[in-house]
């Protein structure tokens, strides 16, 4: 709704109000001559007029900006001046339709329509600051939100512009090194690079993928390492189909599966396996990626290396407390990895600003 259709609203709705009241106090005493009722109805017409003169001045000389005791100062004087000057017009207004009778002057009244009348305009500027102070929390919690959600955004498309495969290099100098000798297996290597190349292109416009979309993107990755590796790599990829179709976010096993080769596998001189795994289990996917090697219990606590820290940073991003990061040493010379999170999708949602 819009916002100066609001305000007359409530200033034509509160003025009248105000105007009811007094003209119903009024009809009380039979004393009363129709110069009263006049005077009140031209009272509450120059009430509206001065409290919508009164706003432009606030606003003109940003009021809103001021400290409380600031405020409060304002507001006094303010009331006080608008209230001796409705109390004048008023006067003025009943003596030229000769409804004064100095007989009937006290200076009491005087004084107690001074103060009411200010009191009217002081409770006005209370209504209109508290509204002015409860709409401008509200927008500032709105913009607080777009604006972590716009972070939350930037933060997400920097961590996948970050993960762009590091492996592209040493894929094409091993692709090049095919090419003369075996042509269809660098064909064939082409076909997995390009792949790799459009599915990095696709989720910069995407939070998650299917697992299954993922799962293809880590196979070609493997299969190229395994032409750089030749026979010092080997691999197995064992998805649960029911796993199949769950949202993940895109690049994240790719990305520690390349971890596992890099600081694992590379690091090995006969070279070693590495596994990738998932299951659901209570509403909750599990991916394991287990590779041979060894990590130090610092790197665990410091999480150190890119994929560590991206994934957990990632997940917090995306699910909050509902998936979790954990990576370990396990029996027989491997690293453990392992990702949950929830089946249902992702928890923290960054685009319903847009």
């Amino acid at each position: 709704m819009n916002r100066t259709y609001i305000y007359w609203l409530m200033q034509l709705s509160g003025w009248g109000l105000y105007a009811a009241v007094n003209l119903f106090a009024l009809a009380a005493f039979e004393e009363k001559t129709y110069h009263d009722y006049l005077v009140w109805i031209f009272v509450c017409a120059v009430g509206l007029y001065f409290t919508h003169v009164y706003r432009g001045y606030i606003k003109k000389n940003n009021w809103h900006t001021s400290t409380l005791r600031q405020l409060v100062v304002r507001v006094l004087v303010a009331s006080a001046i608008i209230g001796i000057s409705m109390y004048i017009l008023g006067f003025s207004f009943n003596f030229f339709i000769g409804g004064f009778e100095i007989g009937k002057y006290k200076i009491v009244n005087t004084l107690f329509s001074i103060i009411n009348l200010s009191s009217v305009i002081f409770f006005w500027s209370l209504i209109y600051f508290s509204v002015h102070f409860f709409d401008n929390y509200k927008r500032v919690q709105i913009e607080s939100l777009i604006w972590e959600a716009a972070v939350k955004d930037f933060e997400l498309k920097t961590l996948k512009s970050q993960i762009n495969p590091h492996f592209m290099f040493n894929a094409m100098n091993s692709i090049r090194a095919l090419i003369e000798g075996e042509p269809k297996k660098a064909q064939a290597a082409l076909t997995k690079l390009s792949n790799l190349l459009r599915y990095s292109l696709k989720i910069e416009r995407t939070e998650t993928v299917p697992l299954e979309e993922e799962i293809k993107t880590v196979e070609d990755y493997l299969e190229l390492e395994s032409i750089r590796y030749e026979e010092r790599i080997s691999y197995s990829i064992n998805i649960d189909p029911l796993s199949a179709k769950i949202e993940i976010p895109p690049m994240m096993v790719q990305t520690l599966v390349e971890n596992g080769i890099k600081h694992g596998i590379a690091k090995k001189t006969e070279g070693g396996k590495i596994f990738v795994n998932s299951h659901v289990e209570n509403s909750t996917l599990i991916i394991q990626i287990i590779n041979s090697g060894n990590i130090k219990e610092e790197e665990i606590k410091n999480s150190k290396g890119f994929g560590l820290s991206n994934t957990k940073h990632r997940l917090n991003l995306l699910y909050g407390e509902n998936a979790s990061f954990t990576i370990t040493n396990s029996a027989g010379d491997f690293v453990l990895a392992e990702i949950k999170l929830p089946t249902g999708g992702k928890i923290n949602e960054s685009s319903y600003y847009r």
